[in-house]
């Protein structure tokens, strides 16, 4: 169904994922500024355009024309393909996102077509290669500028998408096992009877987790952390440049969310129970809507986690994506493999329940006992180390200040007297050096 387009119609259908993917941001941007005022009581943007609606215009036009500054110890070329690194890829990945069922072709000045750009075997891992090319825009922005700050921002966000991408992965691996396939529209007529939210709730919230730590947003969005790195990779960006960087987060949001619509959300698929009730919710142009309310919904998630939650540090950030996702993906993946391994030898549900359920139950027993175990080796070892003399620690014994070992305690602080008790005892001191002298 793919390869038989002519160049022209190539041409059109590329045009289309780039105007659907900029019409979308231009819209999330006003939109999220309209929901995070509505959340914190306060009017947003209602100047430009009807409603607001041309905030986002407004705000591409201001940044095209403010000045274009280039520090003067940047690496030029590196310095200014950097936004292009970083905004190209986010668009790429819409090149194999189904809008539309394959063999439900559409007409397109007398041409029948899919309403899809092209389609791979293995769809989803080039999303993910496309996905993760965006980074080195951000670490080259980072190096490039020549300053401490937009570096550290630069490596921030390279740990955290290699962290968040490792989870993005594993959890995409439970949905090729249920639809035995890579290929994204392939995904889509799998869920024509039940979608994967409902087979694979928990890969489905890994995905959700992963996706904002990737796009670098609220709760997670420590790269630009403004009270921390002071603007982060970007600080030393400026005009068109600058909102390139914008830009690419944005399309990033609209391109994850669109993932987790194919993936997860039937995709183009009409909810239920329209589906049921019209035959014709998945023909025609109508998938087109589906797909976009879905998109839009997820988006607002994006909206609504901003306007909530406060940033998280950068340990308890690392800390769940290595020791929380990663761990319970792997696991959640074995146990969905085991179900589908077990299904595929034809054993009834009862059976497949009690062999799954029977080694989880196993499993959760042993990690009892372990800490059971662990924690009295721990108040053992602790009651133990009460027993021995304290040792004397002393900070300034090399000349300068060290901080303590494991172990090692520091020695009390002097508490210092309130400022109403210090003035009593130097009255005092003076009082009694006083009446020494007369006596």
């Amino acid at each position: 169904m793919f390869g038989t387009d002519p160049w022209w119609l190539v041409v059109i259908k590329a045009v289309f994922c780039f105007a659907f993917a900029m019409l979308t941001v231009l819209f999330s941007i006003v939109w999220e500024r309209k929901v995070v005022a509505w959340m914190q009581l306060r009017i947003g943007p209602n100047r430009h355009g009807p409603w607001g609606m041309l905030q986002s215009l407004a705000d591409g036009v201001k940044l095209m024309l403010k000045e274009d500054v280039v520090v003067s110890g940047a690496d030029k070329v590196v310095y200014i393909l950097a936004p292009i690194v970083s905004a190209i890829p986010a668009f790429m990945a819409f090149a194999v996102i189904p809008f539309g069922p394959a063999d439900n072709e559409i007409s397109v000045f007398g041409t029948r077509t899919p309403m899809q750009l092209t389609d791979l075997p293995v769809g989803v891992l080039y999303v993910l290669a496309v996905a993760s090319v965006g980074i080195y825009g951000i670490v080259l922005a980072g190096w490039s500028s020549g300053s401490t700050y937009p570096l550290l921002g630069g490596l921030r966000s390279t740990a955290q998408m290699i962290s968040y991408e490792i989870a993005m992965g594993v959890a995409f691996a439970s949905v090729f096992l249920y639809s035995h396939s890579m290929s994204t529209s392939q995904i889509v007529s799998s869920q024509q009877s039940r979608w994967y939210i409902l087979l694979l709730p928990v890969s489905f919230l890994i995905y959700i987790v992963s996706m904002v730590g990737e796009t670098n947003r609220a709760p997670f969005d420590l790269p630009e952390a403004e009270g921390e790195l002071v603007g982060g990779f970007n600080t030393e960006y400026s005009s068109i440049k600058f909102a390139l960087f914008m830009l690419a987060e944005y399309v990033n949001m609209v391109t994850v969310s669109a993932i987790a619509t194919t993936l997860f959300l039937g995709g183009w698929r009409a909810p239920w129970p329209i589906s049921t009730v019209w035959a014709g919710a998945n023909h025609g142009w109508w998938p087109l809507l589906w797909f976009t309310i879905k998109v839009q919904l997820l988006l607002f998630l994006f909206i609504w986690l901003r306007g909530t939650l406060p940033r998280m540090r950068y340990d308890q950030f690392m800390k769940l994506g290595w020791k929380v996702l990663i761990p319970v993906s792997v696991v959640w993946l074995m146990l969905v493999a085991s179900v589908r391994a077990l299904r595929n030898e034809n054993y009834n549900f009862q059976s497949v329940l009690l062999y799954v359920g029977g080694a989880v139950l196993a499993l959760v027993l042993l990690s009892l006992v372990v800490d059971v175990f662990r924690d009295r080796g721990r108040k053992k070892a602790e009651a133990e180390r009460k027993l021995q003399p304290e040792e004397r620690f002393d900070p300034m014994a090399g000349g300068f200040p060290v901080p303590p070992l494991p172990g090692q305690t520091l020695p009390p602080v002097p508490r210092r007297r309130p400022r109403g008790e210090r003035q009593l005892v130097s009255t005092a001191e003076n009082t009694n050096g006083e009446e020494g002298d007369d006596a």
